[in-house]
């Protein structure tokens, strides 16, 4: 699937990793769901396999028909199962894309420029984030969830959502240097373990952590908000946050 959907990767991160109504399931269940199970992960690693192993054996035109003809039975099967449709659809429409870009230069290599490139501006993206103080992973719990933008005054939130979207900058960092490396080297084999290794693997990892980093936030939002209904009714001095 394109790179194009890594900014959807995090907000399914940070919207599945908050939800509590079912206290009883850990992170890796919560994690496992967003990818969509193992069938998910798989579905995600056909195309790309399809498209590079079809292109040298029968070269770019029927590797690009066999990368949609593939995209697009994945969307039916599940429409037939009833499953959710989403990650199908947003593959379908980044494996098209890729495939246009691909053929459009010329070389099955083209296939993998726009996750390339996509994961460079999410890593800037977020990077620039931090560096003006507004973490871009509190806003999108913010967002998700109807929050106001309080968070930003407890410091200790404020660090745990840097540290959530830090690890989103190495994420889509590495993955850039790594596929631009191997992309300018032409080690378009190696291109399709890097792309499917540094894919759901490391957004398990990354998801992981967001999620740890918004409890965090939650301890430290909830803890100032006690503090200060206690200094409210002249319990206790407000400490400093």
């Amino acid at each position: 699937m394109s790179r194009a959907t890594d900014a959807g990767d995090t907000a399914d991160a940070v919207d599945g990793e908050v939800e509590t109504a079912d206290v009883d399931r850990t992170p890796a269940d919560r994690m496992m769901e967003q990818l969509g199970g193992v069938a998910g992960i798989i579905y995600s690693s056909v195309p790309v396999l399809v498209f590079v192993g079809t292109s040298r054996l029968m070269g770019l035109a029927a590797a690009a028909g066999a990368a949609l003809g593939v995209a697009t039975l994945i969307l039916l099967w599940r429409l037939l199962r009833r499953e959710s449709v989403q990650p199908a659809v947003s593959g379908l429409i980044g494996v098209a894309v890729c495939v246009l870009i691909a053929y459009l230069l010329g070389e099955s290599k083209g296939y993998f420029l726009l996750g390339i490139w996509t994961s460079l501006i999410w890593a800037a993206v977020f990077a620039v984030s931090m560096l003006i103080r507004r973490p871009v992973v509190g806003y999108l719990w913010s967002w998700l969830h109807g929050h106001d933008h309080q968070w930003r005054d407890v410091r200790r939130a404020v660090y745990a959502f840097d540290v959530a979207t830090f690890t989103w900058v190495l994420v889509f960092g590495a993955r850039f240097v790594v596929q631009r490396v191997l992309y300018d080297t032409d080690h378009t084999g190696w291109l399709v373990v890097a792309r499917i290794a540094m894919g759901w693997p490391l957004t398990a990892v990354a998801a992981l952590v967001t999620f740890l980093a918004i409890r965090a936030a939650q301890r430290a939002i909830a803890a100032v908000s006690v503090t200060a209904a206690a200094v409210e009714a002249g319990a206790v001095p407000l400490p400093p946050r």
